[in-house]
């Protein structure tokens, strides 16, 4: 319900919100955050980053209408106030990108090749998850040997090999604060009025850290 334009739940529904915080924390390190999805979707990135860098320098790069015009162009915030921009983004869908990396599969870039090749036939990269950084020796190690097993770059090796962290916040009261009204009248945050420390737990941000690299 609402009071003074605030969204609030009554005190007897705070066992249900207790279990859905619960439940979104489980969901995003299961699921969201699963180490086959942080590799499929990190991939996706390093190919349209890829297929982006070959088109600026000239390369042939096929791809739809509405595709190029984000493919061959740096748009910014400030051009989607253009119509044409509005509508190219409005035309591209998973269509337009899949297509073209079914295609890109068969490039002549040794390096966009492969990580198609990687994404269509699920030979995603392997993911080390941890508390701590990975150290520099770590990552070098593995860009070497991609280098090596694919004969190309260190350079080009970083497509392949790439860390960075991920962060799990259940709840942040600053962003989407539930407010819990009681009988007399008062209102508490959830993580105020809940006699479940879990839920105060969760509404911590946790970080890891993790680190992709071929399995070769």
């Amino acid at each position: 319900m609402l009071l003074n334009d605030d969204l609030v739940i009554h005190e007897k529904g705070i066992y249900s919100i207790e279990k859905f915080i619960v439940a979104r924390r489980l969901m995003y390190w299961q699921v969201y955050l699963h180490k086959t999805v942080i590799s499929a979707e990190f991939l996706l990135m390093k190919i349209l980053k890829r297929a982006k860098f070959l088109a600026k320098n000239g390369s042939d790069v096929f791809c739809s209408p509405a595709f190029k015009l984000f493919l061959y162009n740096d748009i910014s915030k400030e051009d989607f106030q253009s119509k044409k921009t509005l509508e190219s983004f409005t035309q591209l869908d998973d269509y337009d990108v899949l297509g073209a990396i079914k295609v890109w599969s068969n490039h002549s870039d040794k390096v966009l090749a492969e990580l198609c090749n990687m994404l269509v036939n699920r030979h995603l990269l392997k993911v080390q998850i941890q508390k701590e950084e990975f150290s520099k020796e770590e990552i070098e190690k593995h860009i070497q040997l991609a280098s090596k097993h694919y004969a190309i770059s260190e350079e080009e090796a970083n497509y392949f090999v790439f860390n960075s962290n991920i962060e799990n916040n259940a709840y942040n009261p600053e962003m989407d604060r539930i407010n819990i009204l009681f009988k007399d009248g008062s209102v508490m945050d959830i993580t105020e009025a809940s006699d479940n420390l879990n839920v105060q737990a969760l509404s911590m941000t946790v970080r890891k850290h993790f680190l992709c690299y071929p399995s070769i």
